[in-house]
């Protein structure tokens, strides 16, 4: 069964989730969500899902990654769940596009730390801590997003903001040092000059 997943507008995304006990995690009833939200997110296709984007104000989340690319610093990620997480942003930071199955049909570069480590509770409900860098570093602080009622259009570069559609056409391949630059110009060539502010 595929859950609806949420869009940005609906409250729940913007909540902060609650915590659930170790006792919640086991619960039948949780893991047959956690098996449920695992299923949603490969068929959507995603990456990550957290509890709230299908309406759940849970400290939960899901994450695989198949993907590998040098260039993002992407390797393969195996299936896991994080609850309650607490994290700890790394030195260094990474901007590249970033999109969410909460807000579909759009990306834009979303400045995040290269490395994160992240302590939670695994879907045994005991504790874990994961030392990430890279693009499952990015995942990490996306999805942790999420449980604390945040969204990635919250830290994206405004100017960089693309459909899909658009993406592929005018900015897939691009270096992204280059896409930043360019929207720096049209940043400085948008801002109201001194004589427009009076």
């Amino acid at each position: 069964m595929r859950l609806e997943i949420v869009q940005v507008g609906e409250p729940v995304l913007r909540q902060a989730a609650r915590p659930l006990s170790p006792a919640e995690i086991v619960a039948p009833e949780v893991q047959q969500l956690i098996e449920l939200m695992r299923e949603t997110m490969h068929n959507a296709p995603g990456v990550g899902l957290a509890a709230p984007q299908i309406g759940l104000p849970l400290q939960l989340a899901v994450i695989q990654d198949t993907g590998e690319s040098p260039t993002t610093e992407r390797t393969p990620v195996g299936f896991h769940v994080i609850a309650n997480p607490r994290l700890t942003l790394g030195d260094g930071v990474a901007e590249f596009f970033e999109g969410c199955l909460s807000v579909d049909g759009f990306q834009a570069v979303v400045p995040r730390a290269r490395s994160v480590r992240v302590e939670a509770l695994d879907h045994r409900g005991a504790p874990v801590v994961i030392e990430a860098s890279g693009w499952y570093a990015r995942i990490l602080q996306h999805e942790i997003d999420h449980l604390n009622g945040k969204l990635y259009i919250d830290r994206m570069r405004g100017d960089t903001l693309a459909t899909n559609k658009n993406f592929a056409r005018y900015l897939a391949g691009v270096p992204i040092a280059e896409v930043i630059a360019t929207s720096d110009v049209w940043s400085r060539d948008l801002a109201p000059t001194a004589a427009a502010k009076k």
